[in-house]
């Protein structure tokens, strides 16, 4: 069987150097925005079972018993995967997870703190170099407003997101999350913020911060250094995460899926570093380009890729939380509801107030109305429990057990 059509415009063939040279942030003001209606990798156009099909489901039966495969078998999957394969491995993440979780969604308030960033992330819109990007600070009291609305609403978790913005010191976020801690004593805190040093780290969690989200984006070296400055370290990035896990924090990382010149090696590779990290939380969604960044004419990710790898990590870690990311939902417009039927079972409503949203622009085609917003939150209960999931008013802890420090 063919690996299939279009992975190698998907990244999975380097592509030419030509398409990855960076150009100054704002080069592409005057160019329309590229399209980011999703990005098909021929995944419906492949052929169904064949001997090599089956040859692959024995992996996927590999996986299911014991929760992992090596870095070759893992990219003869990632390449050949077919729409049979693809069901049929769905089917086994949503027994995977109700067995832990049920049929259980947990929802989280997205707070987005801040869009001012000290990092220069090749492909992220607000990146320091982004001129036209549209720059905010919420306060304090703006946040715990976000809370008190969140709460309101039946949310038990925020997270706290923002670029890694030198405003935001150690002792401002202390504050922050103490004074969520004090009006929400019941709820659980997450941090998105990026890196910081051991301390700092620890001041959170004193605080009263639960959860810290870090995505690795990459777990191949010379990738990573494709899509960030020389200033920012890969063994820094993921040193961060095994301190956040030994000071007791739920841990959440992930990548993103269809980066710029991705082979289906590099994926196995982030496979293989997250089952030694072995994180509380996964978040994976399709690469979005964003028209003022260097990777503004490459193709978005697959949303059927992601798909594919929702699953993969339910069976490879049948205890982590993993949601249905709000990029995966901005390429396919059904893609909460694709995410969860692989084997999803978080989604993060936005609380960010209306007038700052749009702001937060990481890549082209947001969603950040609809459904995501929160407020349409009990349209999105109905949705979910008309599918016949269940939507606890509850802080969803991670089933996997937390390191003690």
């Amino acid at each position: 069987m063919a690996p299939y059509a279009g992975d190698a415009s998907k990244g999975f063939a380097a592509p030419a150097a030509s398409t990855l040279t960076p150009q100054p942030a704002d080069a592409a003001s005057t160019f329309p925005p590229p399209a980011v209606a999703e990005q098909r990798d021929g995944l419906d156009r492949a052929p169904h079972e064949t001997a090599r099909g089956v040859d692959l489901w024995r992996f996927a039966e590999k996986l299911q018993a014991g929760r992992t495969l090596s870095e070759n078998e893992w990219t003869a999957l990632i390449e050949g995967r077919t729409p049979d394969l693809a069901d049929r491995l769905f089917a086994q993440a949503r027994a995977a997870r109700d067995e832990v979780y049920g049929r259980t969604v947990y929802l989280r308030g997205l707070i987005e703190l801040t869009s001012f960033c000290k990092n220069d992330c090749l492909y992220c819109g607000i990146r320091k170099s982004n001129r036209q990007a549209r720059r905010y600070r919420m306060s304090v009291d703006e946040v715990l407003a976000c809370c008190a609305q969140g709460y309101a609403q039946g949310l038990r978790t925020f997270v706290l997101q923002g670029g890694e913005d030198p405003w935001f010191a150690q002792d401002k976020i202390v504050t922050m999350v103490r004074s969520i801690r004090e009006q929400h004593p019941d709820c659980a805190i997450t941090l998105s913020l990026g890196e910081w040093p051991h301390d700092a780290y620890a001041a959170f969690r004193a605080a009263g911060a639960d959860r810290f989200l870090l995505r690795h984006e990459t777990a191949d070296d010379s990738h990573y250094a494709m899509l960030h400055p020389a200033s920012m370290s890969p063994d820094r990035h993921k040193a961060c995460l095994f301190d956040l896990r030994r000071l007791g924090y739920q841990v959440g990382s992930g990548f993103m899926v269809g980066s710029p010149g991705q082979t289906a090696r590099h994926l196995a590779r982030d496979l293989a570093f997250l089952k030694k990290l072995n994180p509380h939380m996964i978040g994976i969604g399709p690469f979005v380009p964003h028209r003022h960044t260097a990777f503004r004419a490459e193709p978005a990710g697959s949303a059927d890729l992601t798909l594919f790898l929702i699953g993969c990590l339910r069976l490879m870690l049948p205890r982590a939380l993993i949601p249905a990311t709000t990029a995966l939902n901005s390429v396919d417009a059904q893609g909460r509801m694709r995410g969860l039927a692989a084997g999803a079972n978080v989604l993060m409503p936005n609380l960010t107030p209306p007038q700052y949203r749009g702001s937060y622009d990481l890549y082209d085609g947001k969603a950040t109305s609809g459904l995501e917003g929160v407020e349409n939150i009990a349209r999105l209960r109905r949705q979910l429990e008309e599918a016949g999931y269940q939507v606890p008013l509850a802080r969803g802890d991670s089933a996997v057990a937390v390191e003690r420090a």
